[in-house]
């Protein structure tokens, strides 16, 4: 699915760890903290915008995308914390399909459709997302995401993911590195970096 010149392997952590050969040249440890984190924001976005018939697999990498790299560059710490590579489709969540896998048939169902003459994977919730595991400076970039880009289809959000300096700055088949958020444009930048930067002059 990925068009990474590297094999990635992602491991869910779960109780003690164990140690294991690695098979692979990059190896993705999944803290339990992270994997929960992931499974409520996904079931928080998939109740909010999942039914929308533009919201498939391609839609959803880029929104828990935005999520998480616009949490970064506001507060500076991790919500999910998801390990995003670069395609030529834009952000990949690695750690996506082993979690899916983890929920399938318990927390979220699996369909697949056809968004005009294009196949689409989409997931339906089984249940509603634990709301006291979200604060409400989580929910509130959340919402604030889903809003702006919720309505588009792959290919826009994609195209739309693709001028994120985050993204540009990366090479095919790399990790995207959080910290490049802070060197973003208008209209992806969330702060307003020259009033900060004249308050620690002053």
């Amino acid at each position: 699915m990925l068009d990474l010149d590297k094999d990635i392997e992602v491991i869910l952590e779960k109780g003690k760890k164990k140690t294991k050969k690695a098979k692979s040249e990059i190896r993705i440890s999944v803290p339990q903290k992270n994997i929960e984190m992931f499974k409520e924001v996904l079931l928080y976005i998939l109740g909010k915008v999942g039914s929308k018939p533009n919201i498939g697999e391609s839609v959803l990498y880029k929104l828990l995308y935005f999520v998480d790299f616009k949490y970064y560059e506001k507060y500076e710490e991790q919500l999910i914390g998801a390990t995003y590579i670069k395609n030529h489709h834009g952000p990949t969540p690695k750690e996506f399909i082993k979690i899916v896998e983890e929920m399938q048939g318990k927390d979220l169902v699996k369909i697949q459709n056809k968004y005009f003459q294009y196949p689409q994977t989409k997931y339906i919730p089984l249940k509603d997302p634990d709301l006291s595991k979200l604060n409400a400076r989580e929910l509130s970039v959340i919402d604030n995401v889903l809003n702006k880009l919720a309505d588009m289809n792959a290919s826009q959000i994609s195209e739309y993911s693709h001028n994120d300096v985050p993204w540009i700055t990366t090479e095919d088949g790399d990790v995207i590195d959080y910290e490049a958020v802070f060197y973003r444009t208008t209209p992806y930048s969330v702060r307003e970096y020259s009033e900060e930067r004249e308050e620690e002059v002053i």
